[in-house]
């Protein structure tokens, strides 16, 4: 039956008479059959080459009987946390429990448990001892070898071995997930799929895994984290599916965990072929009575034009699940699902946003790419856009104006996120009049980081002068349109690398800039990102050279307040930091001062307060909460774009 939804219950295999399902999909996240949902992609897929599958969405983990809601599938259990990381799902930063959940029916929280892939699995294996279990998705992609967890402190095992699945297929799953459905067709055992692009298995010897680099023993690396950063370095030098090489991490004499390489890129024939299978493009009928999943609110209107991203931010874990080379979908395919929105009732007018981890990477940074690979020792834009680097909008922007061009289209906006530097390397310079004409509503928003350029080599990011190049240029061709639109920057407190003197650097750029952050983002050491290797380790896992660390949760504390110093309950922590830092000088009345001194009647600093626009170079005053558009705000960053496709 594929014009409806797949399976949930027995009633409805007995609707669509199936006696057997080859797969059950068992998932985090409700059920959603949208493409920007891992699971609707995955389950489509294995549908549209003839396998039949059902989901189980948020079993309740406190009960395996849960896990046997569809019966014992034929070929395998699928299970993934959903589309994000369970951890970053339930918890702050600050290590506090979040109350909702904008993947949960209503946006309640308490649906999917902590560690949802391993409590999933062992539900599984309470039931089923013998049915073969693939783990997959963000959680599992990202914890596929030995990895720092946050929230425990600790360096933990890899999640195959903590779950007990049979395997995982990590990325951006559509073929690794074809060829191990093939393979368990056929008869093949699953301890027999030890050599499939895009997965991860387990082996008792190394013979198993021939040509393999041998990464440090997990024993090591926990006495040692030093050899956790070795380590990490060189998984993060073979993500690509073209040069990067199988690796083999030992936790035993008879242990081995081995993650084949990176799955090939898709064509642009096989993109969208991906996205044009039959979703619902909503969730299931059974949540209308708790007001439906509020994820979906952020993507219903949106177009996923590309996936991949050779940016390569340090904090951000793409290089290692989605990967550096970019796979774009072809207009038509665009077009052609941009007509379906336009018919949904809910239609307004306004298509909210093009794009994908970076919405104007349309191509692969260079020919080479799509047939040998990226490069493994350098990157595309960092520290410097790469001479061989292609930057050129030209693509994205015929795509925009035929998109604009549809009936019923009053707007089409870019939301999730360009980058400054290759705007600027695109030396034809059509691209920032185009954006400014008709892809912004007030305000656009874009992401530094920080001023530092000591903290931007950290995160990644290119020197501070050149986001300066991209906000006066910004500003100067708004004036020359007549328009009145501001940058909104996205700052980031406590990376590794940022002291006190950095951090009060940062307030001292927001008081000149007249800007006044409504949201600060608090880094966040998710798994499998360089930054977070930074964190645990102390080192730059680039150079092994020392890194300082702001861990201390009142230090962290400390420096978020400081960006947002006029907020007078961050008086006290803004104060301390000061003298922490030395520039008590900031304390006073002078016109330079973040805040006058204790007892004068006033908390703020010397400079006005600032208003909406007044910031120099164009910079808004609003923070990240505030939309101009009307538009419901953004509260997923990207997440639908960089989630797991299974």
């Amino acid at each position: 039956m594929k014009d409806g939804f797949l399976p949930v219950s027995r009633a409805d295999m007995e609707k669509q008479q199936l006696e057997q399902l080859d797969f059950v999909y068992i998932s985090g996240d409700a059920y959603v059959d949208h493409p920007s949902f891992g699971a609707a992609i995955i389950t489509r897929l294995l549908q549209s080459k003839g396998y039949t599958v059902g989901i189980i969405p948020q079993p309740d983990y406190r009960d395996a009987e849960s896990i046997t809601a569809l019966g014992e599938p034929r070929l395998a259990f699928l299970v993934s946390a959903g589309n994000m990381d369970s951890m970053v799902n339930h918890y702050t930063v600050a290590k506090k429990r979040r109350r909702t959940d904008a993947y949960s029916p209503g946006g309640e929280g308490g649906h999917r448990p902590d560690r949802a892939v391993i409590v999933y699995c062992n539900l599984i294996r309470q039931k089923y001892k013998e049915v073969p279990v693939i783990a997959g998705g963000i959680e599992a992609s990202l914890r596929r070898l030995a990895h720092y967890d946050y929230w425990s402190d600790s360096l933990r095992r890899s999640i195959l071995l903590e779950s007990g699945a049979d395997l995982i297929s990590y990325g951006m799953g559509e073929r690794s997930i074809l060829a191990i459905a093939e393979a368990l067709d056929q008869g093949v055992p699953v301890r027999e799929l030890t050599d499939i692009p895009g997965t991860v298995c387990k082996v008792r010897s190394l013979e198993r895994a021939e040509d393999c680099i041998l990464l440090p023993d997990y024993r090591d690396m926990v006495k040692d984290r030093k050899k956790y950063a070795e380590s990490f370095y060189i998984q993060y030098c073979n993500t690509d599916p073209f040069q990067g090489k199988r690796l083999a991490e030992p936790y035993s004499d008879h242990c081995y965990v081995v993650q084949n390489p990176a799955s090939k890129p898709l064509t642009m024939e096989e993109m969208d072929e991906v996205y044009g299978l039959p979703y619902q493009r909503t969730w299931h009928p059974m949540y209308e009575e708790a007001g439906g999943i509020p994820a979906l609110a952020e993507v219903k209107f949106s177009l996923t034009s590309c996936r991949g991203c050779f940016g390569a931010c340090s904090f951000c874990a793409l290089t290692f699940h989605q990967g550096r080379i970019v796979q774009a979908r072809s207009h038509e395919s665009l077009i052609r699902e941009a007509r379906i929105l336009t018919e949904d009732s809910g239609f307004k007018g306004y298509i909210h946003d093009v794009g994908g981890p970076t919405a104007d990477f349309r191509e692969p940074a260079c020919k080479k790419q799509m047939t040998k690979g990226a490069c493994p020792g350098r990157q595309c834009l960092f520290p410097e856009p790469c001479p061989n680097l292609k930057a050129d909008h030209e693509d994205y922007i015929t795509l925009l104006r035929k998109l604009r061009a549809l009936p019923r289209v009053k707007k089409v906006f870019i939301r999730s996120g360009i980058r400054f530097d290759y705007v600027l390397a695109d030396k034809k310079s059509r691209f920032l009049e185009e954006l400014c004409r008709y892809h912004v509503s007030g305000q656009l928003k874009v992401a530094p980081e920080h001023v530092s350029d000591r903290v931007l080599a950290c995160l990644g990011k290119p020197r501070h002068a050149v986001y300066e190049e991209f906000a006066s240029r910004y500003r100067k061709t708004n004036e020359r349109l007549g328009l009145k639109q501001y940058l909104v920057p996205y700052l980031m407190s406590s990376h590794p690398g940022c002291t006190m003197k950095e951090a009060v650097e940062l307030a001292e750029y927001c008081r000149d800039l007249k800007y006044m952050p409504e949201q600060v983002q608090d880094f966040y050491p998710t798994p499998s990102t360089i930054s977070t290797c930074m964190y645990c380790t102390g080192l730059d896992p680039r150079n092994m050279q020392p890194v300082y660390v702001p861990r201390d949760p009142h230090e962290k504390a400390m420096q978020r307040a400081l960006i947002q110093y006029r907020d007078p309950k961050n008086r006290a922590l803004v104060e301390e930091a000061l003298k922490k830092a030395g520039r008590t000088d900031l304390i006073g009345y002078g016109p330079k001062c973040l805040l006058r001194p204790a007892g004068s009647g006033k908390g703020r600093g010397g400079a006005p307060k600032p208003q909406v626009g007044q910031g120099r170079d164009g910079a808004s005053s609003q923070g990240r909460g505030k939309n101009t558009s009307g538009h419901k705000k953004k509260t997923i960053r990207n997440i639908h774009r960089r989630s797991s496709q299974k």
